[in-house]
């Protein structure tokens, strides 16, 4: 880091997230951004998520109001991986082609050219995966705290795989309004409203699941949390709300929504799971969710809970004809690095 570098300055042109001037070698938390969207069929741009985020972190003051020396610990973030974004957009319109003919109440499956389109979404939903892992992977040894930057919810799912790999037992918080408890919703194996369903599946590991602001579902889905017992807690939306209308403050709700998790906890934010005001530009956004600091404060719960964090991501983020979606972002991404190492 450079010695003349000035934490109360304007961030500088050529910094990096935050404005921050540290290397990788320097940093202790990494950010890696996924720019990806393949199978999003309503609103888009979260493919664009990353690049938003990143320039609103230049406008976040450093001085944090529970972690005020987090800066200090260095947060790094990968180039935007122009592989990644390229195969997302050459896969999306393939997407659509399926979606529009679902739409019209066609059979994808009976046709021979969705049928390919199918194969090349899987295949390269795959490598995405495959690349997430990589990545995180590659810094993990290093002793880095990783967060991931998406793109749509579908992004994390190497790197859960991979925490299945290093860890016997963890839990997953998630903020969302969304279950994602989809079986390969409208076909793609590896949507973005699946990838809760894929983790419980492949990731055996993960011994909680933990759902919070949930307000937007189906019954297929609802039925599949059902079925998977004390391994899935729901905190839907209404009945946050229903509890502090009758007395329960949100200090209360939120120590019994830390006490269902395990000792290690992965934490996975949708935007969307705020309410719409903070990220009116999000694909799929739903009335209620979470104010802001409602959000933060459930994660200093689980801060001074004493709980490991093993790593993070957001998801979800999409500019659209302003930067607000990018500014909350990138301040809930700010307070994701203090959650994990502040």
């Amino acid at each position: 880091m450079s010695k003349d570098f000035n934490p109360n300055s304007t961030a500088q042109s050529d910094a990096g997230i935050f404005g921050l001037p540290f290397t990788a070698e320097e940093s202790q938390i990494i950010i890696i951004p996924v720019p990806w969207e393949v199978t999003t069929s309503y609103g888009g741009g979260t493919s664009l998520g990353p690049e938003a985020v990143l320039e609103a972190s230049m406008q976040v003051d450093l001085y944090h109001h529970d972690f005020p020396d987090l800066w200090k610990k260095g947060i790094f973030m990968e180039e935007i991986s122009e592989e990644i974004l390229s195969l997302s957009e050459s896969l999306k319109p393939e997407a659509k082609k399926i979606i529009e003919a679902l739409e019209a109440g066609e059979n994808p499956l009976e046709n021979p050219g969705l049928k390919i389109s199918y194969k090349l979404i899987n295949q390269g939903c795959e490598k995405m995966i495959a690349w997430v892992k990589e990545r995180t992977s590659f810094w993990l040894k290093q002793g880095k705290t990783v967060g991931l930057l998406g793109g749509d919810h579908s992004t994390p799912l190497g790197y859960l795989k991979y925490l299945g790999e290093i860890h016997s037992d963890f839990g997953v918080l998630v903020l969302d309004a969304h279950y994602d408890l989809r079986n390969a919703y409208e076909g793609f194996k590896y949507s973005h409203a699946s990838i809760f369903y894929n983790s419980l599946q492949e990731v055996p590991q993960i011994s909680k699941l933990v759902q919070v602001g949930i307000r937007d579902y189906c019954l297929e889905e609802k039925e599949f949390a059902v079925s998977q017992g004390n391994r899935v807690k729901t905190y839907f939306d209404r009945d946050l709300k229903k509890s502090q209308f009758t007395g329960k403050n949100w200090n209360q709700i939120c120590e019994e929504i830390v006490a269902q998790l395990p000792q290690k906890v992965y934490v996975s934010v949708d935007i969307d799971g705020f309410d719409p005001k903070l990220c009116p530009n999000t694909g799929t956004p739903v009335a209620g969710g979470l104010e802001y600091e409602e959000g933060m404060h459930l994660f200093n719960v689980l801060k001074a809970s004493g709980k490991t964090i093993i790593g993070f991501d957001l998801n979800e983020v999409s500019p659209g004809e302003n930067d607000w979606n990018g500014n909350v972002g990138a301040r809930v991404l700010y307070h994701l690095c203090g959650l994990a190492k502040g």
